[in-house]
Formats: structure tokens, C-alpha cells, sequence
């Protein structure tokens, strides 16, 4: 088969499966061979790239960097919607399209809490997306809308135009999943799905933007060249015969039918993957819609009611202590079970110390339970009436749950963390730190690996890693027997990295690779870092108090000396290898500025830290000499302001 001719065929079907999957919900093939056929796609790609189409499924992948949004001016409108906030003020709208019209037809729609954006077709080739921005003008984010997979990258009938609009949102479940991995890796999570999809749609980087997995409902046609209809329910078949992701929605006859959808879609909210805030009413005929027209803000034919935050009284039966994968306690309140948004409701989270004691929640109180942002249950306030006699104030607990080790509050802010090396639920976090780049460097095992070897009881700590077999790795999903040799491969070699690395590695809290590397300078050994004193830790530069105190407690500890002597065991490296060429340095503060020709900054930086001095990105009234280099700015003045010596490069390397 001529090249040409396999890369349609693997286009074609890669679309295809597609389309049931990410539209229809309906795979009809395993992740696998999908994948599979992707890569040999994308390989013919590399080799032809002159052959690669708008509608190829690897123009998903994102990678496309931006400075800004363009702006776009809408060729029809984005026009918001005017809010109800009551049955009466739905039965008023009924009232009034009625007074006009002589027959009447409702859409009722659930309404997506999401972003709002058009999609624009030319000869049935997709061209550009755009927020919604004002109504009338909006940011062109059409490499970003290129990665949502339930998009349509060209469609089957070819019309001259097409804009349809749609909200483009981020599914629960990837939230979760998207929150789960900030939180192990120590980033600030989301607040909601809306902000998470707000976020991924304006990144400058559509790489990031496609590893989101937003996705989006459509459900309005905007403008189209060469089909005419009747009835907004025409427009969402043809639209849904086009390959779009089309809003669920109900055609009714009457403003009580309308009421009637509205409380059914309420109880129904927890079927849906999205996030919803009410629901929309609109007209069903188009040529009604036209008679009507908008106001200078939003169309008369439509309204937007919003469901009220949903609050009923339940009672505290306990409070339980869950550890996150960073080590962090959050409580969260049992409850007799109550009906909210359409779900039952047995759990309401608690967020932290200050905010059950701000509250003084406690067990045995009937309190009043809400869903925030309508996902998460939370607990608004205390019924104080109601509060049975010898009732206690609550406390987190001083220990872990979990593991049993100390647990200590954040200096800044109200997180309470386990301290524990061994914690069994902070382990995949902490074997994802231990294996990164800038720690012990085993590449060839990511998240998905390591959750794998957690799962499978083949790794309790970091130390276990060392006693892993090829085979047992060879097992796991995705790896095979090369893959797995690969991974042994690069653990072994990791036993032999310098003392920097592990400390980095081990986690101890404020000890980051630059922290790891002073010690390990200082101390050249882990059993000398063992034995060393507060006041020895406080005095060398750049380890203050806290992060002395903490590497103390950390030491102390019997779950981190216990792992310690397991990979000594393994025959981990405990000693620096980098060798200290001499002292000459000591208590010399250097900065470096300016274009340097014969080393860069970071060589330079390991001949200063070699000779035992430091190297620091400012200048201040503690900086020695500054080493400064062709077109030095700032930094230069800076210096002959407080008056430090200034280094040629010639005059630096006479010093080494």
C-alpha cells in the first residue's frame, strides 16, 4: 500500500474510533490499539510531514507555543443569558412568550458550568476557536480547542460556513485525577472544574492545554452557509449528524413541562460528567426567536435558571482523619446520610483545624450541610439548640493516623502534616520525589509505573526499589521485558550518585538539590550529617534554624533511620563523591553577571562551591567579589554603589 494511502486509511480510522469514544461513549477498541495505530501515524508523519492533515489525530498532542491571544470579533454574537432565581419568575417568562405567540415550543437544557466559546467551520474544515471574551469580541484559542478530543477537526458535509457554540468544560473525573497529581506534586490544587478548565483553555502552551482533557457540549448553531431550519431541535440533530458533542436537552409544550424538566434535571445532576448551575429555557422556533430579538444585553427568548445552593440540617455521627499523599490531615465529619443536588450525601469535609474551630463543630452536633460549588459537601454552620450535653471541642490528632509518626503544623498556613518517611499514604508521592531528575535520577519509572508497583505490593519505600526484579517489572502494564531491563538498569545506576542527590531525594523538608548539595559538601558523609548538632547545622551558609530543625527531627526519627539502613543495606551510596579541591573559598560570596566567554555560570558556580565559597544570583552588602562578564547591567552598578570588588574574568581564574 502506497504511504499516502496508509496514512488516510490511519487517519480515517483513528477518527473514527475517535468519535465513539470521546463523543459517543462507545469504544470499540482497546486503549491499546489505539494507541498503537496513533504511533505508527505519527512515525509515517515524521518521515512525510508534508502529508500531514488538519484532521490528523497527532494535531491533538498540543506543542504549539504562544506569546497572546489574538483577538476575534464575533460574526454573531456570544450574547449572555438573563438569570431566574425562582419558579415564578420562570412562569413569568412562560406568561409573556405566550402573550406573543400564538403557539409556543420550550427547549429545556442543562445549563454547563464551564467556558463558553465558538467554532468556526470553512468548507467543513475546523479554522478557528474564540472565547466568548465580551460577547463581541474574544481570544482567538484555537491551538488550545485543537486538543479537546470531542471537537471535530473536519466534518462530513462540507458547508461553505459553519459556527456553532459550545462550552467547553473539564469532566469530574479529570479533576479528580488533575487534583490528585497537583497535590503530589506538591502544587496548588484547583478550586473547581470551571476555574481547572478556565486555566487549561488560556495556556500559552497547547501541550499543557491537551494533557487538561477538556472537553465541551455544543449547544447552539451560531451561523451556517447552505442549510436552512426550522426549530432549534433541527439545528442540534444536525449539528449531533456532524460529528458534535450535542447538549442533552427536552422538547415541551408548556411553561409547567418547563418547571417539571427543571426539577428533573436537578435530581438527575449527578449523571452528568459536568458541572451544572441550572438550567436553560429557550425558545424551540427560530423564526419566533427572530420576531423577538435580543435586548442590548441578552435575547428575550431565553433564561438561565440557577439552582440555589441546596442546605438541609443533618448530624454529626463522627469525624474521621484522612492522610494525603503530601502527609496532609484533613478531617472530615460522618453524617447521617441527607439527599443534596441529586446525590445522598454521608461525608462533609472539614478543611482544616481553624475552620472546625472557628465553627466548633463537634461530634453529636445537628449541623447544616451544603454542597460547595455544588460538588463537595460542606458544613456551613452549627445549630447550637440542638447541641447535646458534654459535647467536646475536636482536635486533630498529635500523631498519624496511618503511620504513627509526629505531626506538625505548616508555619505558614493551617495544614497539619505527617512527618513520617515510610508513611504508607504519602508513598507514591514520595517515590515520585525519590526518582525525579534532580533527586536520585531513575528515569524510566513515572507515576503510572510506580502506582503500578504500589499496587502490586512490590515496593513499600524507596528502599524497595533496590531489591526489584526484571521480571516482576516485565509484568506490568505497558512495560515488557526491555522496558523493565531499562528500569533496573537506571536504578542500579543510581546507587552510585553522590551524597547531594540522596539527601535531595529523601525528602526532608526545606532541603531542596541546592540544600543537599551544602550539606553534603559540609558533612561528606550521611553518618557524619547524623551525629551533627543544631548549632553545626546552624552555622553553615545557607541552612538556617528551621531547615536545621527539620533536618534534626527528620533524623531523629525512627521510620527515616529505618530507612536509611535499608538502602545501606542496598548499597546506595552515603558518602560525597565531588571532590573539595580546596578551602581557599571559605566565607566568599560570589555573584555572577554578564556575558562570561569562557565558562558559563553554572561552571563557574562548582568552581566557587568546590573551594568552599558560594555563589549567589544577588548583590548585597554580604557579597565578596562580583565576577562580571561583557554587557554586565544591574548588577555591576549595584556593586560599585557598596563598593565590592569587581572581578574581571582574566582575575577570576588568576584566584582559581
Amino acid at each position: 500500500m502506497d504511504y499516502r494511502e496508509q496514512m488516510k486509511e490511519l487517519r480515517d480510522t483513528l477518527n473514527r474510533h475517535g468519535y465513539r469514544y470521546y463523543v459517543l461513549d462507545d469504544p470499540e477498541i482497546s486503549d491499546y490499539e489505539y494507541d498503537h495505530m496513533l504511533r505508527q501515524l505519527e512515525d509515517l508523519e515524521r518521515e512525510h510531514p508534508e502529508e500531514v492533515t488538519p484532521d490528523s489525530p497527532t494535531q491533538r498532542i498540543g506543542g504549539k507555543i504562544l506569546t497572546q491571544f489574538e483577538p476575534v470579533e464575533h460574526a454573531v454574537p456570544l450574547e449572555s443569558l438573563q438569570d431566574v432565581f425562582s419558579s415564578g419568575e420562570v412562569a413569568e417568562f412562560g406568561v409573556h412568550m405566550e402573550e406573543q405567540l400564538s403557539r409556543v415550543e420550550y427547549s429545556v437544557e442543562p445549563k454547563v458550568d464551564g467556558l463558553s466559546v465558538a467554532l468556526e467551520y470553512r468548507d467543513g474544515v475546523f479554522v478557528r476557536g474564540a472565547t466568548r471574551g465580551d460577547g463581541s469580541v474574544g481570544e482567538d484559542v484555537t491551538e488550545n480547542l485543537r486538543t479537546v478530543r470531542s471537537i471535530p477537526m473536519t466534518l462530513p458535509e462540507k458547508l461553505p460556513r459553519l459556527i456553532v457554540r459550545g462550552e467547553v468544560y473539564m469532566s469530574h473525573k479529570v479533576f479528580e485525577e488533575l487534583n490528585a497529581m497537583r497535590e503530589l506534586k506538591g502544587e496548588a490544587l484547583f478550586a473547581n472544574p470551571r476555574n481547572a478548565a478556565a486555566g487549561s483553555l488560556r495556556q500559552l502552551n497547547s501541550k499543557i492545554a491537551a494533557q487538561r482533557r477538556l472537553d465541551i457540549q455544543i449547544f447552539n448553531l451560531q451561523l451556517c452557509e447552505g442549510q436552512t431550519f426550522a426549530t432549534h431541535e433541527e439545528t442540534l440533530s444536525y449539528l449531533a449528524s456532524q460529528n458534535f458533542k450535542v447538549i442533552p436537552h427536552r422538547v415541551v409544550e408548556t411553561i409547567e413541562e418547563c418547571q417539571a424538566e427543571i426539577a428533573a434535571l436537578n435530581d438527575r445532576r449527578a449523571e452528568f460528567p459536568f458541572d451544572m448551575d441550572g438550567a436553560v429555557v429557550k425558545l424551540n422556533n427560530l423564526i419566533d426567536r427572530d420576531i423577538l430579538g435580543s435586548t442590548a444585553k441578552s435575547p428575550r427568548w431565553a433564561i438561565a435558571y440557577k439552582y440555589p445552593p441546596e442546605q438541609k440540617p443533618s448530624k454529626v455521627l463522627d469525624i474521621v482523619v484522612q492522610v494525603g499523599r503530601t502527609g496532609v490531615l484533613t478531617p472530615k465529619a460522618v453524617v447521617e446520610p441527607v439527599r443534596l443536588a441529586g446525590t445522598t450525601v454521608t461525608n462533609a469535609s472539614l478543611h482544616n483545624q481553624d475552620y472546625i474551630t472557628e465553627k466548633d463543630i463537634r461530634i453529636g452536633d445537628t449541623v447544616i450541610v451544603q454542597k460547595a460549588g455544588e460538588i463537595i459537601p460542606e458544613i456551613v454552620s452549627v445549630d447550637l439548640s440542638k447541641r447535646p450535653e458534654g459535647t467536646t471541642p475536636y482536635h486533630l490528632p498529635e500523631t498519624c493516623p496511618v503511620c504513627g509518626a509526629p505531626v506538625f503544623r505548616d508555619e505558614e498556613g493551617a495544614a497539619v502534616r505527617c512527618t513520617g518517611a515510610e508513611c504508607p499514604a504519602q508513598l507514591l508521592r514520595n517515590l515520585m520525589h525519590f526518582v525525579s531528575r534532580d533527586a536520585m535520577d531513575i528515569d524510566g519509572i513515572g507515576p503510572a509505573v510506580l502506582q503500578q508497583m504500589i499496587d502490586a505490593d512490590l515496593v513499600r519505600s524507596a528502599a524497595d526499589l533496590y531489591s526489584l526484579r526484571e521480571e516482576d517489572v516485565a509484568k506490568l502494564e505497558r512495560m515488557g521485558k526491555k522496558s523493565a531491563a531499562n528500569a533496573i538498569a537506571a536504578i542500579k545506576r543510581s546507587k552510585g550518585n553522590d551524597l547531594s542527590r540522596l539527601l535531595y531525594a529523601l525528602g526532608i523538608r526545606q532541603v531542596g538539590a541546592k540544600a543537599g548539595k551544602v550539606l553534603a559538601s559540609h558533612f561528606r558523609s550521611f553518618d557524619a550529617l547524623a551525629q551533627a548538632s543544631l548549632e553545626e547545622l546552624t552555622e553553615i551558609p545557607d541552612i538556617g534554624p528551621i531547615t536545621a530543625r527539620f533536618v534534626l527531627d527528620w533524623l531523629e526519627s525512627s521510620q527515616s533511620r529505618h530507612l536509611i539502613e535499608r538502602l545501606r543495606d542496598a548499597g546506595v551510596n552515603m558518602d560525597c563523591l565531588e571532590k573539595q579541591i580546596n578551602s581557599d573559598f571559605e566565607g566568599m560570596t560570589f555573584v555572577l553577571t554578564g556575558s562570561l566567554t569562557r565558562f558559563t555560570r553554572q561552571e563557574a558556580g562548582k568552581m566557587i562551591e568546590a573551594r568552599g565559597g558560594k555563589a549567589a544570583s544577588s548583590v548585597s552588602k554580604k557579597t565578596t567579589y562580583v565576577v562580571a562578564g561583557d554587557n554586565a547591567g544591574s548588577k555591576l552598578q549595584k556593586a560599585e554603589e557598596l563598593g565590592i570588588p569587581v572581578l574581571t574574568e582574566d582575575d577570576f581564574l588568576e584566584m582559581l
